[in-house]
Formats: C-alpha cells, structure tokens, sequence
C-alpha cells in the first residue's frame, strides 16, 4: 500500500506530464484525501525536494537525474583527444572540434570554478572566525588580568 506522500507526489506528476496546473484542490478531488492531508504532505515533499512550488499553490515534480558517470579526458601526440564518459561512450575529437566543445562547455567550467571557490572561501571563513574568537578570548583575559592589576 502506497503512503499518502507517494499518491500524491504520483499524481503530481501524472498531471505535469499531462501539461495540467498541479493545484492542492486538483491533488484532493484527484486523491481523495481531505486538504489537510494534502497540505502537510506538499510541505514534506517540498521540504525533501521531491517537488518544487513554482508559485503560491502551484507544484512540480522535481527534476530527477541519473546518476553521475565516471570521466576521463586524453589528449593523444597528434592533437587528438579522446573524452571517456562511462563504460561505454567515447568521443574522439579533432583539436578543433575539442576548443569548440570547451566553448561550449565555458559556462559549466566557470559554475563549477564559482562552486569550487565557494567552499574554499567558506573554509577560509570557518578558519578565520576560529581565529577571531581565539583572539577576542585572548584579549579579553588581557584587559581582565589589566583590570585586576589596577585594583591591587
């Protein structure tokens, strides 16, 4: 027997394949389930990102992607080169055909570069308030041992 979030994230997307508006009234008189019920499942798929609300009481499904394949790039003497994706695909470019595919490819090359940069700067954040607060404790204890140097 299929939970109430599963019924009614299946018909979430029967209907979006259909190209209909998925409203939680459209969701309740297709289900049969009370808006109540509806309600609180809409905010646990949302919240789990199995659907995505476009607009106030509208929803998707969530895109959904295969998992990832392994990659590999070679650039054989003369130029060539060879881009492995899986257990079965293989390209084999000419040089040119490869500077095209990279131009093609430059704005996933800078997300990724931008991803990448971020986690570095939140790295280097994490490390620099680590420090901060070890100075602030510092100092702090500095001007409390000055304070008790006064009162002697």
């Amino acid at each position: 027997m299929k939970s109430n979030a599963e019924t009614i994230l299946e018909a979430i997307e029967d209907l979006h394949n259909q190209e209909q508006i998925v409203t939680r009234e459209t969701l309740s008189q297709l289900t049969g389930l009370k808006l109540s019920i509806i309600d609180d499942r809409l905010s646990h798929l949302v919240d789990s990102g199995q659907i995505i609300r476009v607009q106030r009481g509208v929803f998707i499904p969530a895109p959904k992607h295969r998992p990832s394949r392994i990659m590999s790039k070679m650039v054989l003497p003369d130029g060539t080169v060879k881009i492995e994706i899986g257990d079965d695909q293989i390209l084999t470019l000419t040089p040119r055909e490869a500077r095209n595919l990279g131009n093609l490819m430059v704005a996933e090359a800078m997300q990724y570069a931008n991803i990448e940069m971020g986690h570095h700067m939140a790295i280097l954040q994490s490390e620099v308030s680590g420090q901060v607060r070890k100075l602030s404790k510092q100092v702090g204890d500095l001007l409390d041992v000055g304070k008790q140097g006064e009162l002697l």
